[in-house]
């Protein structure tokens, strides 16, 4: 189902929202929808507590890892080597 939104803009707002559009050949409408989505996509999602909750029990666990420094040799080597991925 879609909604409607009604954004009241100043005069200088609506105009400079106008020229972009028109400058990216879309209608003020997709441009704004276009801003909202992207502007939603940089806003956290999902529980902080879920969050730090997962990153806590996974800090409880103390799986055997290999050396720091040997790690990144290795991996410095491999992209010297040319080996793609």
């Amino acid at each position: 189902m879609s909604k409607r939104l009604q954004v009241i803009l100043q005069d200088p707002e609506y105009r400079d929202i106008q020229r972009i559009a028109r400058s990216r050949r879309m209608s003020i409408a997709e441009w704004v929808r276009q801003a909202l989505s992207h502007a939603r996509r940089q806003e956290p999602g999902g529980d902080v507590s879920k969050k730090l909750a997962a990153v806590r029990a996974a800090a409880r666990h103390n799986f055997p890892t290999g050396d720091i420094d040997q790690m990144l040799g290795e991996i410095e080597s491999g992209y010297n080597s040319g080996m793609k991925p």
